[in-house]
C-alpha cells in the first residue's frame, strides 16, 4: 500500500472535504459548506496563495495540508506557513503526517522559502510528538485579535 503525496485534484473534492471537515471538528471550528467551497476556490485559484497536498492510499485520501509563502520583513525573506494538516483518525501512524510535512519542505526549498513555520494547539500531543521529531519548538507566543 504505497502512499502517494500530491497537490490536490479538482476530482479530489468529495474527499478532502471530508477530510477538512474532520479537520475543523478536531479543532472545534464551526466550518460551513460555503467556507470550505472558499478554501476550495483558493485551491484552485492560479492568483492565490493557498496551496494544497494531499496524500493518497490505495486511491483514497488520507490526509491533507495547506501551506502558502509569507513575507518576513525582518529577515528580508519569504517563508512558508503551513496552515492545515489532517490525517484521518483510522490512517494515524501511517506517516502520512511526516510525508505531507516533507512534501510542503521540499516545495519550500525549491521555491527559495526560508522557513517552513505551523502552530499547533497545546494539547495535540500526538501530532507534537511527530513535530518535536522534525522541526525545533520556538519559544513564541501567538496572540489574536477577533475582529
Amino acid at each position: 500500500m504505497p502512499l502517494t503525496i500530491r497537490p490536490v485534484h479538482p476530482d479530489d473534492h468529495a474527499d478532502w472535504a471530508r477530510l477538512y471537515a474532520g479537520y475543523a471538528a478536531f479543532y472545534g471550528v464551526e466550518q460551513t459548506e460555503a467556507m470550505r467551497a472558499t478554501v476550495w476556490d483558493w485551491l484552485h485559484d492560479p492568483a492565490a496563495e493557498v496551496c494544497g497536498y494531499v496524500a493518497e492510499r490505495d486511491g483514497a485520501l488520507i490526509g491533507l495540508t495547506h501551506f502558502r509563502p509569507f513575507r518576513s520583513p525582518l529577515r528580508a525573506v519569504t517563508n512558508c506557513f503551513l496552515d492545515d494538516l489532517f490525517v484521518d483518525p483510522a490512517a494515524r501512524g501511517s506517516g502520512a503526517a511526516r510525508a505531507l510535512i516533507e512534501a510542503v519542505e521540499g516545495r519550500a526549498r525549491d521555491n527559495g522559502w526560508k522557513t517552513v513555520r505551523w502552530i499547533t494547539a497545546d494539547d495535540n500531543y500526538r501530532a507534537r510528538g511527530l513535530y518535536d521529531q522534525m522541526a525545533t519548538r520556538t519559544h513564541w507566543i501567538t496572540y489574536d485579535i477577533p475582529l
